[in-house]
């Protein structure tokens, strides 16, 4: 399903993230995210508010201009299946429709596609925001990660860096962009060469750690695009010269 790249919000003045099963979907820092969100937004003279949406909960998605779905455990993950698909997925639909952005991190990434094979074949569905796919892989995928962006997105630097945790193996449809392509790690599925997916202002990586402190360029691009503006550039020199060591550090130990 195509997203708009122009946000839409009911205040222009507003940011709402939305997070995803804020005590379930919460692995490798991913609160950082959240964290990071509202404060570049509220730096910038916004109100930034976090709506925290567990299970049972769809009121105020409609209200949401950034939504969050962070990673989990495969038990947690088996938890919140079966909410998401009664409870949030027209809501997340909708949104996405409209303009809103989200952010899906690993176990929330593989949640959007069509669906997660087990090693036993079982298919699990999901939500089909995504044209992917993941199947159970045989060995995990860890480590430090740096990938270089698609260059439509217009990211500087183009560099992006993470670090990954799954044993999912992630295959993107032919109509679907990666994120980027992995300078540095295994990506969605170690074969490939490509890390994530985009499509209109909707996110999906495999980067934890967490993502977007390590990379305010993402951050503002996400903002940006949820709000429909150009956005007011922050001193980030040193967040900047961190991401060029961490760059520079793990491409030597390639």
């Amino acid at each position: 399903m195509a997203a708009a790249i122009l946000g839409h919000v009911s205040d222009p003045r507003r940011l709402t993230v939305g997070w995803l099963y804020p005590d379930l979907m919460n692995i490798y820092g991913d609160r950082g995210n959240i964290l990071t969100l509202l404060n570049r937004a509220a730096w910038r003279g916004y109100e930034a508010r976090l709506l925290n949406l567990g299970k049972g909960t769809a009121e105020g998605m409609d209200e949401v201009d950034i939504f969050f779905f962070g990673g989990g455990q495969d038990k947690d993950q088996a938890l919140v299946y079966d909410d998401l698909i009664e409870t949030k997925a027209g809501h997340l639909a909708a949104a996405v429709d409209r303009g809103a952005a989200v952010l899906a991190v690993c176990g929330g990434y593989q949640l959007l596609g069509h669906f997660y094979q087990t090693a036993d074949g079982q298919r699990l569905p999901g939500i089909g925001l995504l044209d992917a796919h993941t199947e159970a892989g045989g060995k995990r995928c860890i480590g430090d990660v740096v990938i270089e962006a698609d260059p439509s997105l217009g990211l500087e630097p183009r560099t992006i860096v993470g670090f990954e945790n799954h044993s999912g193996r992630t295959f993107l449809g032919k109509g679907l962009s990666p994120l980027g392509r992995v300078r540095k790690g295994f990506g969605n599925n170690a074969e490939d060469g490509g890390e994530g997916a985009v499509q209109g202002n909707l996110f999906g990586t495999y980067l934890h750690g967490s993502l977007l402190p390590k990379n305010p360029h993402l951050a503002d691009l996400i903002i940006g695009r949820a709000l429909g503006v150009t956005l007011t550039p922050l001193d980030d020199g040193l967040e900047l010269q961190a991401h060029a060591r961490v760059v520079e550090r793990e491409l030597a130990r390639r």
